[in-house]
């Protein structure tokens, strides 16, 4: 089973930086260097959708402006992302782009990264904890989305009809969208998803997505929101491809992570 991570890859300092493969709904893009392609989930089988409606969905891109991964915000001074996403560019070098719908437009904010926090139990996005923060340099000017309590189960019951969002490919191997695109999916039951991914761990993941397949993220929707209304219930980390019959995109359980998320985003340096 080729299970891969959703963030595209990245040229540094003219070295191709390789990321593991995730398979979730992702949105094309067109960027020149595509730090997740390949490898990041994007937004297969959505639609076009409005930041004014879900303004708290952001991108991450290099200093060179490529967009290779999702984030999402939960505070005035911090967003998450997938774990796999933070280490995939040096702190420095990673841009929060908030506000735009287009990438191909000027419009909203880009800021720089004063802080990165990945959680400590993160090795591998397949192992679970694919989660991260990022506090920013200034203040985010849009609204951010909703945390599940750490008990919250309601959110997660099978059936449930969850939101994805991203920039990432519209299809596998495709290019990526320059417009934010959303899609809808159900939640899978863990036991489903035990059966379709042998890495699966109901305690630090959760799966969506149709049994026939056709909607997922996809590559370079990596560290993207899955959003039940405007509460945060996951964030895109991997899948087998993009929105395969039997092969749901798997997502971080914010829920897990809850806490931490909270008491990281209140985290702001001095000075």
């Amino acid at each position: 089973m080729a299970v891969k991570s959703r963030r595209s890859l990245l040229f540094a300092s003219g070295a191709l930086l390789a990321v593991v493969a995730v398979a979730v709904p992702v949105v094309v893009g067109t960027a020149a260097a595509d730090p997740g392609a390949g490898t990041q989930a994007r937004i297969v089988g959505g639609n076009q959708a409005s930041i004014a409606d879900h303004p708290y969905a952001v991108y991450l891109t290099d200093a060179g402006g490529n967009q290779f991964c999702g984030a999402v915000i939960v505070s005035s001074t911090a967003v998450a992302t997938a774990a796999h996403c933070a280490k995939a560019v040096a702190k420095q070098d990673v841009r929060v782009v908030a506000g735009r719908e287009d990438k191909r437009t000027s419009e909203g904010q880009v800021l720089g990264v004063s802080k990165v926090w990945v959680s400590q139990s993160y090795t591998d996005p397949t192992q679970g904890a694919d989660i991260a923060v990022l506090t920013v340099r200034g203040q985010l000017d849009y609204r951010p989305a909703k945390l599940p309590e750490s008990t919250d189960t309601q959110v997660y019951a099978t059936g449930t009809q969850a939101t994805v969002l991203g920039w990432g490919r519209i299809a596998d191997g495709g290019a990526r969208s320059d417009f934010l695109r959303s899609a809808q999916v159900p939640l899978v039951s863990d036991s489903e998803c035990r059966t379709d991914y042998d890495v699966y761990d109901q305690r630090s993941m959760v799966c969506a997505g149709y049994a026939e397949g056709g909607v997922d993220a996809c590559q370079g929707d990596s560290g993207g929101p899955l959003v039940v209304g405007d509460t945060l219930i996951g964030i895109v980390s991997f899948g087998d491809g993009c929105a395969k019959a039997g092969k749901p995109g798997v997502y971080t359980r914010v829920s897990a992570y809850a806490e931490d998320v909270k008491a990281q985003s209140k985290f702001r340096l001095l000075g």
